[in-house]
């Protein structure tokens, strides 16, 4: 676990994919709903497992036929001092910000696209079209919704969407399902957010689902996937999700990379009766 630069690189198929830290932000089990934190916590105990998590927040770089494409952007320096790396990761991978070319959302919470302008406003990737699910953007937009909200999700949630987005306007892309960039096909994951996307890349035995925030506690959240966070906009939903991706996953036998499961964030998901667990052998 890191607060520092991080990266790992890996061939899927024809794409080069690059994992990228942000960093790590220290919860507690008070961001579970739906679950006792007693009940999590003593569960956590006896199988070894810290009772404190620690969540990694990464991001994926995607070079294909030349193209550099981000899938999300981190907290951008504006969400607490162990997150903001992304910039430093990119520069340890290589990557200049002005070369990428698109940016996917797989949504705007901040600490997925606080990324995306500098403390100024401006713009950290300047020649990158925006792409995210049209129910995303609709989500954040909307001012009932925003109205509704807490003080603190009007300011963090809304309010920091809404001046993300801003300096890409003029180039921003919607999509509802299907390939959004050659070679990437988008899988709406509703629940979490109403727009949350999934990105697979490949295809048969090599393929890899970046699957966003399916699983925000994998310690938690893969013996116990009816454990929600209470950061879901719609937790029925998203629990029905991920139950369907784990169940799909463990089924298919594809790689699977998550934006809060532990750096470098990859793993295969595996069906223990009723539970899942994630198998690691993925890197020898």
């Amino acid at each position: 676990m890191t607060d520092t630069a991080s990266t790992y690189r890996r061939r899927i198929g024809g794409a080069t994919v690059t994992a990228l830290s942000d960093g790590v932000v220290d919860a507690s089990l008070k961001i579970i709903a739906g679950a006792s934190a007693d009940e999590v916590r003593n569960d956590l105990v006896e199988r070894g497992f810290p009772v404190e998590p620690r969540i990694s927040v990464n991001a994926f770089a995607l070079q294909i036929d030349r193209h550099t494409t981000l899938i999300d952007t981190g907290a951008g320096g504006k969400f607490g001092a162990t997150l903001g790396r992304l910039q430093d990761s990119l520069a340890l991978a290589g990557i200049d910000p002005r070369d990428v070319e698109t940016v996917l959302l797989t949504h705007m919470h901040p600490d997925h696209s606080n990324g995306l302008t500098d403390a100024k406003g401006s713009p950290i990737f300047p020649n990158a079209e925006l792409v995210m699910h049209e129910d995303e953007l609709a989500h954040w937009m909307d001012d009932a919704r925003m109205a509704q909200a807490s003080p603190r999700q009007r300011r963090d949630d809304f309010e920091a969407a809404r001046r993300e987005i801003a300096p890409y306007r003029d180039r921003l892309r919607l999509f509802r399902k299907g390939e959004v960039i050659s070679g990437v096909r988008a899988l709406p994951l509703p629940g979490h957010t109403p727009g949350h996307t999934g990105y697979l890349i490949g295809s048969g035995p090599e393929t890899l689902l970046i699957w966003g925030d399916v699983v925000h506690l994998p310690d938690v959240q893969l013996a116990r996937p009816g454990v929600a966070v209470v950061l879901d906009t719609d937790k029925d939903a998203a629990i029905a999700t991920r139950r369907r991706v784990l169940d799909m996953a463990a089924a298919e036998g594809f790689l699977v990379a998550g934006m809060h499961l532990h750096f470098p964030g990859f793993g295969r998901v595996l069906r223990q009766a009723d539970t899942f667990a994630l198998d690691l052998k993925w890197r020898r």
